[in-house]
């Protein structure tokens, strides 16, 4: 029970955070605000300060920043419809870039006690492998893209071969003396300890540095650019069929997640094990929501953004905006089908939890 209050508390803060990115660059920006809530539903508390209103209410599963003229049009000079181009840019995807320093943040404080980390340098090869010597592959080259995707922690080498395998063949470019040399493997046959056959590339890759703060830093981003990978590359399995609507995942789905992560973390580690990982989770999610919301699709804030770059456009080769009227019914489709999507997505994960 304790896991599901925790991912219940991660989601309130991430968009909770979300919406006090916008408000803080609203306000900077001297857009009227006219609410600013932490949390959803029924009234709890109220504040007015200023021009806004502050609210707390009952359910912590986020918030929302409700900006004059964002919804319809207002000749109040300070209303959001009467800002420049850039300021409104800048609104748009301050929600965004909230939720990926987030996760950033996070990871660097993640990282911060970390003694030492594995590195992509190959540290041995097998009896008869068929590419070895400075032709193919030697012991001490560093991995540096693997299928065409940039390698920048060990863990990415599995990642990438799940999610862009060839089969038994692998392109690999190797990074020798400041030079990037490109290769390709053959899986090949080899026999284990225990006398089993088995298939594989035939190396193996993981050396170990010392976690110094600047490697520290380093690794956070790397990490941070890991998870906007994991959302290109699984968007791209679902726009190529390689796994469908059912296989997504809703806030039950993760909070179920996150709750047996933490259940069998524990049960082997401890709790503070179980933390850790929890909030490795927890970042993933933060970036993950940061990517998400800049797609280019109505009623997220990709496609406000979207909406802003042609309604642009539109003024600069017509001289004339796009009526307010079909942006918002733009926006109203697209939040009813994003809804019936989450619907769906959170039905699904319940059919999955009973089963």
């Amino acid at each position: 029970m304790v896991y599901i209050l925790i991912a219940i508390l991660i989601f309130g803060i991430l968009i909770g955070l979300h919406e006090f990115g916008h408000f803080a660059v609203a306000k900077a920006c001297g857009v009227r605000v006219n609410e600013f809530s932490i949390g959803m539903g029924p009234l709890i508390f109220q504040r007015t300060k200023g021009e806004t209103d502050y609210s707390l209410r009952l359910f912590p599963i986020g918030g929302y920043c409700a900006m004059e003229g964002e919804e319809d049009e207002s000749n109040d000079p300070h209303a959001l419809n009467r800002q420049p181009f850039w300021k409104q840019f800048l609104i748009f995807v301050a929600g965004a870039a909230m939720n990926f320093l987030t996760g950033l943040l996070l990871l660097v404080c993640l990282y911060a006690g970390a003694t030492a980390f594995y590195t992509n340098e190959i540290v041995a090869l097998n009896d008869g492998f068929p590419a070895e010597g400075e032709d193919g592959i030697m012991v001490g080259d560093e991995i540096y893209k693997i299928n065409g995707e940039r390698i920048y922690l060990r863990n990415d080498i599995s990642t990438v071969l799940q999610f862009k395998s060839r089969g038994d063949s692998m392109e690999i470019v190797v990074l020798r003396d400041g030079q990037k040399l490109t290769r390709t493997l053959y899986k090949q046959t080899y026999t284990d300890e225990n006398g089993q056959e088995y298939r594989a590339f035939g190396f193996s890759y993981g050396s170990i540095v010392e976690a110094t703060p600047g490697l520290k830093l380093k690794y956070a981003w790397y990490n941070a650019l890991d998870y906007v990978r994991l959302v290109r590359l699984s968007l791209q399995m679902l726009v190529t069929g390689s796994a469908g609507v059912k296989d997504l995942s809703g806030p039950v789905g993760i909070v179920s997640t996150i709750s047996e992560m933490g259940q069998e973390t524990e049960a082997e580690a401890g709790f503070a094990a179980a933390m850790e990982n929890v909030l490795f989770f927890g970042a993933m999610i933060a970036v993950n929501l940061a990517v998400m919301n800049l797609l280019p699709l109505p009623a997220l804030d990709g496609g406000k953004v979207l909406i802003l770059v042609v309604d642009a456009v539109a003024l600069l080769l017509f001289k004339k905006k796009i009526p307010q009227k079909f942006e918002t019914v733009i926006n109203a489709v697209g939040f009813i089908l994003l809804m019936g999507l989450m619907l769906f997505v959170t039905f699904n994960d319940v059919v999955k939890l009973v089963r």
